[in-house]
């Protein structure tokens, strides 16, 4: 049995590393404002076309040395990071199944598993994307946005969630989304800089419809917080100074992620200390 799972683990993780490598590529090329669909691989700094075996996941990296078969100018970390993490989240999603996505009722026993890794990678994409270039892909968030409103109907049109829960989710995401964007105009009336993008403002939508209500104010609360903590030893260790600014996306989605897997507990023992 042992043998079995880890068969199909490392078989989803290969899955999750070449996917990874795809969104890689939408990456770069939205970077680039080329087509995600269209052309060949190629190097960032010579332009020469990428080979298929100089691009198996992680794998060419390490034989390449993490350098370019033609100008040996560096391969970004990025490349690597990206594949491991969309890996490691299909594998965290087979060991999952059995105890987190309980839904068993038809087509959720399939949908609610694919909804959830979709929407996975969909947010490694936006994370390291803000992270790098500090600034959040539209589309990407436009489609997590389309996807999250039709699973959400479709759990209240199957009975599966009550429409005064679907409600509430979406007066959590304008309260969320309008406070995100109060921050961001006071911080422009008083210190005359943005505090956060337009990005994040639009972020919080399809992440505060994720979360549901309450949870989303453990999210919400969670983003400043490591925000906060991440900004002070960035200061601290003189990366940054008090006038910079740092990507708040993925301060968000971290958020999220927590208030999803134990927003029901942090909320709990909150109330449990009143």
């Amino acid at each position: 049995m042992f043998l079995t799972h880890l068969a199909i683990g490392s078989i989803l993780f290969m899955l999750g590393a070449a996917l990874g490598s795809f969104l890689n590529v939408v990456i770069s090329r939205s970077l680039a404002k080329e087509s995600w669909i269209w052309g060949r691989s190629h190097c960032d700094e010579c332009k020469k076309k990428i080979s298929w075996y100089d691009n198996i996941p992680l794998l060419s990296y390490l034989i390449l040395r993490a350098k370019c078969r033609h100008c040996d100018k560096p391969i970004a970390l990025t490349h690597p990071v990206v594949e491991f993490l969309v890996g490691s989240l299909f594998v965290w999603w087979y060991i999952s199944i059995s105890f987190i996505f309980t839904l068993t009722q038809h087509p959720f026993v399939i949908l609610q598993p694919l909804f959830w890794l979709t929407v996975g990678m969909v947010l490694v994409a936006i994370f390291v994307y803000d992270m790098l270039y500090s600034q959040i892909l539209v589309l990407p968030v436009a489609f997590l946005m389309i996807l999250t409103v039709i699973y959400r109907f479709a759990l209240v049109g199957f009975g599966i969630m009550q429409i005064h829960d679907l409600v509430l989710a979406g007066l959590g995401m304008i309260l969320s989304v309008s406070f995100i964007w109060g921050i961001r105009k006071t911080a422009w009336l008083i210190y005359k800089k943005e505090a956060m993008g337009d990005g994040d403002v639009i972020l919080m939508a399809p992440l505060a419809m994720l979360m549901g209500w309450p949870s989303v104010l453990v999210g919400l609360y969670l983003s400043f917080v490591l925000g906060g903590v991440v900004g002070m030893v960035l200061i601290l260790g003189k990366k940054k100074h008090l006038k910079s600014t740092i990507p708040f996306g993925p301060f968000l989605i971290l958020g999220t992620f927590i208030s999803l897997v134990w927003g029901d507990n942090l909320i709990n023992w909150y109330l449990s200390l009143l």
